[in-house]
């Protein structure tokens, strides 16, 4: 009987020690009790997050993120993830938030708590020069590709469905969806596809490091917003992360962070439309 009360007294025990655990890694008001800001970002994403020659991981995004990190007093990590996988790896908790050209939607503001837009982008088509496609309407009968899980596949799939109910006719000869831009870009290079639906950034990055070899069409697929998204309902982890940003808007930190993104062309960094005030 002493055994089975020193038993049922060491589960108690084991219970809440493990209780204080849970609760300790939490701070409860949604922040970083840990003070590590894990940062989720496709690695083939630039001007916003990729991979340098050297190895590092880089970008528009991250650098933003590097220093929000820096003013809370965070140590940060960036993780690299499959960006179809990105849904999974929030709700896992294995990264706080999504820090990469991440597009505002309708859809998706049911699904996260969002920080205010800070770039305006566009989804773009990228073809070779001499391809012969010059509207959106020539890739009727052409092999397009787009990033899995992405704006851009969703901008492609849309275009895809308005023209062919405005013409029974229209489809293309084949569609199809790969897990990163540098997948697609080599597709297009060999000629396994004919076009690639992308974001505006990306697609500028391309066109340059190309030397001309491929060209933009002039009518984008649509316009829209990146901001940064976290689990739903974390709205206290999100507004520390908007105010800080809105903090380094205000002392001039994002423009010269910006400043030195635009001169980077070869990674489309030209192409970056910042907009994101602080109010």
């Amino acid at each position: 009987m002493k055994w089975l009360k020193l038993a049922s007294l060491a589960m108690v025990c084991a219970l809440v020690i493990t209780g204080c655990k849970k609760a300790a890694d939490s701070a409860g008001d949604g922040t970083l009790a840990t003070k590590i800001f894990t940062v989720g970002f496709d690695a083939s994403f630039p001007p916003y997050g990729f991979r340098s020659p050297s190895g590092e991981f880089v970008g528009f995004d991250l650098d933003l993120a590097a220093e929000v990190a820096k003013r809370n007093d965070w140590e940060i990590r960036l993780k690299p993830i499959d960006w179809a996988a990105k849904d999974t790896e929030l709700n896992a908790g294995t990264i706080d938030c999504i820090w990469n050209g991440f597009t505002i939607t309708e859809a998706r503001k049911t699904q996260y708590t969002w920080t205010k837009p800070y770039v305006q982008n566009k989804q773009l088509i990228l073809v070779k020069k001499d391809s012969g496609i010059k509207a959106l309407t020539d890739l009727n009968g052409k092999v397009v590709v787009a990033q899995d899980g992405s704006s851009g596949a969703s901008a492609v799939e849309g275009f895809q469905k308005e023209q062919k109910e405005a013409n029974a006719d229209f489809a293309f000869k084949d569609y199809k969806k790969v897990p990163d831009y540098n997948t697609a870009y080599t597709m297009l290079e060999t000629g396994a596809v004919d076009a690639i639906g992308l974001d505006s950034a990306v697609a500028k990055g391309f066109v340059d490091k190309s030397g001309g070899k491929y060209v933009i069409l002039d009518t984008p697929l649509c316009d829209e917003l990146f901001g940064v998204g976290f689990k739903l309902g974390n709205t206290a982890l999100r507004d520390v992360v908007q105010n800080t940003l809105a903090d380094m808007v205000e002392d001039g930190t994002v423009q010269k962070i910006l400043d030195k993104w635009k001169a980077d062309k070869t990674n489309g960094g030209d192409g970056i439309d910042f907009i994101f005030d602080g109010e």
